[in-house]
C-alpha cells in the first residue's frame, strides 16, 4: 500500500469519531506500529486535528470530509491559483489556512503536477492595498457568527466616526477589501473599506436577519 492510501484509510478509520489506538490501526493496515505514529504524526503536521497521545489513543475533532475526487488538470490549476490569491490578499489565518491545503493538495496529486511549477504561462500579481486590512479576520468571523460590532471609519477626507455595524459580507475587489454592513447609525446599508477601519470593538450582542436589512436585500437594489 503506498503510503497516501494508508494517510487516506487512517482518516479513514478516524471519521467514526471514537478513540482510536495506534495499535489497532496498525493492525489493521498491516504495518509497524511505528510508521502508524510516523503517519499520524505527518497528519497532524499538515493540519488535520488529531488528538491524543501514544499508548493512549487518538481521535480526530472537527472533522471536514470531501468524498474522493477526479480533478481535470485545468480544474487543480484553478484551485492552485485560487490559493495563490488567497496568500497574497488575505488575512494571516486565510493565508496559513490556504498553505496547509497546498500542502495536502501535494500529498496526493502526481509529482508533475505539485505546487506552482506545472502552471507555466501563468503568474499572479495581486496589488496591495496601501493599508494592510487588519481587521478582516475580525469580520469575517463577525460575518459568520452573526456579531454586532462597533468600527471606527476614517473617511477618504481623513474624518474619524464611530458605527455600530452588522457585518454581512467581506469582498476582494483586486486592490482593496471591503465590508458591506447594515449601519445602525445611518439606518441603512454602507459599504466600508476595511483598511480604513482604524478601531474595532465586540459588543457582544448578535443580530437576527430581518427583512431589508440583509446581504440579499442590498444586492437587490442594483
Amino acid at each position: 500500500m503506498r503510503r497516501t492510501d494508508r494517510l487516506f484509510e487512517i482518516l479513514q478509520i478516524f471519521r467514526g469519531g471514537k478513540l482510536c489506538r495506534g495499535r489497532d490501526i496498525a493492525e489493521k493496515l498491516e504495518v509497524s506500529l511505528r510508521t502508524i505514529y510516523r503517519d499520524i504524526d505527518t497528519l497532524v503536521a499538515s493540519g488535520i486535528p488529531i488528538e491524543g497521545e501514544r499508548g493512549v489513543g487518538y481521535i480526530l475533532r472537527e472533522p471536514i470530509f470531501l468524498p474522493p475526487l477526479a480533478l481535470a488538470h485545468n480544474e487543480l490549476a484553478a484551485l492552485q491559483l485560487g490559493m495563490e490569491v488567497v496568500l497574497q490578499a488575505a488575512d494571516s489565518d486565510l493565508q496559513e489556512a490556504a498553505r496547509q491545503l497546498l500542502v495536502k493538495i501535494d500529498a496526493v496529486v502526481p509529482g508533475d503536477r505539485r505546487g506552482a511549477d506545472h502552471l507555466r504561462g501563468i503568474s499572479i500579481y495581486v496589488a496591495q492595498p496601501g493599508r494592510k486590512p487588519r481587521y478582516l479576520a475580525d469580520l469575517r468571523r463577525a460575518v459568520g457568527e452573526k456579531n454586532l460590532v462597533e468600527i471606527d471609519y476614517v473617511s477618504l477626507g481623513d474624518e474619524v466616526s464611530s458605527r455600530r455595524i452588522r457585518p454581512l459580507q467581506c469582498e476582494y475587489w483586486g486592490t482593496a477589501w471591503t465590508c458591506t454592513a447594515w449601519c445602525e447609525m445611518r439606518n441603512d446599508f454602507r459599504v466600508f473599506r476595511i483598511d480604513r477601519i482604524s478601531g474595532y470593538r465586540e459588543t457582544g450582542a448578535v443580530f437576527t436577519p430581518e427583512s431589508g436589512k440583509t446581504y440579499k436585500d442590498y444586492l437587490a437594489r442594483f
